[in-house]
């Protein structure tokens, strides 16, 4: 009898405390901001402009958010971090969501006391070579030197590779991305391998002719890449998760920032949903009914962010392939909001 009185007062103990913890909503409620972790600068996904503004595909998902959430998406602040410190910052508290192009494991949702919160780029690892090698397939790369940075699934997924394929290679591995950049560009090794979105950036951003390199056409992984919070917070996991449905969905339904004022009189149910014409989808994520309608005209849709960032408006022109919608030949396919 007195075990199961020690025990109920140890769950109740425990219940009080996690009741007594405020939730990641509240916390950024009262603190006015969203935290996001970004990378250190990633053209096209996390990086400050020439007037020191964040911008990219990831910043746009991190705007989103603070547009659902407090209805303005200028009331964010990125907090850049280098693949080692990612994690830690968010089981930390330090941010509160992870909006740095980082790819979805099964290891990291479930070891690491993080949860992914849907997927906003579909990529892979790829090599960057320079046009000087003369090579053009990845099985040609045997002897050679690879630089990568450490503390990602990139060591990993080469070895594996490497090991099916027969190829043998010595690796360069650097802790700071700059660094491993910096070190390709002044030729310490013979090819630089990432996910490939990364390798067009680097390609047109940090190499001073670029031109005179290639990304090589083999993918050798599956790198959905995609938002990251904490366990432990269902509500904030559905608000990230949604914030994101809510960008794909506006795409699929037509809603861009120039005609979504005009939408609120359409007559479709999903778009009246959506748009909260139709209550019950703000109410359901404990958000004001117009969170959606925040995001798509303060924001626009994805098809709008990744033309902008990542696509044929920006600098790397990167086709929408695997992240195009699903009824044109892509993976996204935006949940129902009902």
């Amino acid at each position: 009898m007195k075990t199961l009185t020690y025990t109920l007062a140890a769950f109740a103990l425990i219940a009080g405390a996690q009741t007594a913890q405020a939730s990641t909503l509240d916390t950024i409620k009262q603190r006015g901001e969203v935290l996001c972790g970004t990378t250190t600068g990633f053209a096209g996904f996390s990086a400050p402009n020439a007037k020191g503004e964040w911008e990219g595909l990831d910043v746009d998902l991190c705007k989103s958010i603070a547009a659902a959430v407090l209805g303005d998406a200028s009331k964010f602040k990125a907090v850049p971090l280098n693949s080692q410190q990612r994690f830690t910052a968010l089981q930390s508290g330090e941010i509160d969501v992870l909006t740095r192009n980082t790819t979805v494991t099964q290891q990291r949702d479930t070891a690491l006391g993080i949860l992914g919160a849907g997927i906003n780029f579909y990529d892979g690892q790829g090599f960057l070579v320079s046009k000087k090698l003369g090579v053009k397939s990845a099985k040609e790369l045997d002897g050679a030197t690879v630089c990568m940075q450490t503390g990602t699934s990139n060591e990993n997924t080469m070895a594996d590779w490497a090991r099916a394929n027969n190829v043998k290679y010595t690796p360069v591995v650097f802790d700071q991305f700059n660094e491993v950049v910096n070190a390709f560009a002044a030729g310490r090794c013979d090819v630089f391998t990432t996910d490939a979105s990364g390798l067009a950036s680097i390609r047109i951003s940090k190499l001073s002719n670029p031109d005179d390199y290639e990304v090589l056409t083999e993918i050798i992984s599956k790198e959905p890449l995609g938002p990251f919070v904490r366990q432990g917070d269902d509500q904030w996991l559905n608000i990230v998760k949604w914030t994101l449905q809510a960008l794909i969905n506006a795409e699929e339904l037509g809603l861009t920032s120039a005609n979504v004022d005009e939408a609120l009189q359409s007559t479709n149910p999903n778009v009246q949903r959506l748009l909260g014409v139709t209550p019950g989808a703000g109410k359901n994520l404990g958000l004001d009914e117009k969170w959606a309608y925040n995001i798509i005209k303060q924001v626009g849709n994805y098809g709008e962010s990744f033309e902008r960032n990542v696509g044929q408006d920006s600098p790397l022109k990167i086709k929408r392939g695997l992240n195009a919608q699903w009824n044109e030949g892509g993976l996204l396919y935006g949940l129902p909001v009902r």
